[in-house]
């Protein structure tokens, strides 16, 4: 019952996070100067407020569908003649379908808020890993959909799970790789003297 729930639940607060980072990084560079009045957004409460906020309507969602129209165990008798597939029906087709399209508005909003923004200075700037993650996660979701609807019983499941391993893997990836790469290949790009540096030159 909480297989595709607990997906969505999970993959809407990493989507959330992203999303956070993406509108904190706009607003960041919005706010340059002291009389500006977005300053009062640039606190971390309002970071954590987009996290719960988008989360918790995930969590309505999977909410209410487990009330309405849980997910169910089904024996599938026709696909394979003579042979039993034991599987999770989803119980509510348009459900699965409304939890699904709620992570690709996160991911969209998230992509369109990190494209607007690539381009600020990259001493600070995540944004263009952010938006080569949601690219990468919009990208493997579009085309596993199809794949997912054209599988049946444990290819299904492969299915599902290869989506899953492939997004989280571009995600963490493409935020922390180039992290990684500068602190073990080149730390000397790691310094307060390097960034100040850099600001001068912009």
């Amino acid at each position: 019952m909480l297989r595709q729930t607990l997906f969505g639940i999970f993959f809407s607060s990493a989507l959330s996070s992203l999303l956070a980072k993406s509108t904190m990084v706009c607003i960041a560079f919005k706010a340059t100067k002291p009389s500006s009045s977005w300053i009062k957004w640039t606190a971390v409460k309002f970071s954590n407020l987009i996290v719960v906020v988008f989360s918790s309507v995930q969590v309505l969602i999977c909410v209410s569908w487990l009330a309405i129209c849980p997910p169910y165990q089904e024996f599938d008798i026709t696909t394979y003649p003579g042979t039993i597939i034991i599987q999770c029906n989803e119980g509510s087709v348009i459900a699965f379908y409304f939890m699904l399209g709620y992570l690709g508005f996160l991911a969209a909003v998230s992509f369109v808020l990190a494209f607007m923004v690539r381009t600020l200075p990259d001493s600070f700037n995540e944004a263009k890993y952010i938006t080569f993650s949601m690219l990468l996660f919009c990208s493997v979701w579009t085309a596993m959909i199809p794949a997912y609807l054209s599988t049946k019983g444990k290819y299904m499941v492969a299915v599902e799970i290869f989506a899953i391993l492939t997004s989280c893997s571009g995600i963490l990836s493409c935020i922390f790789f180039p992290k990684l790469y500068v602190l073990s290949v080149k730390p000397e790009l790691n310094t307060k003297k390097h960034m100040v540096w850099r600001l001068r030159k912009r």
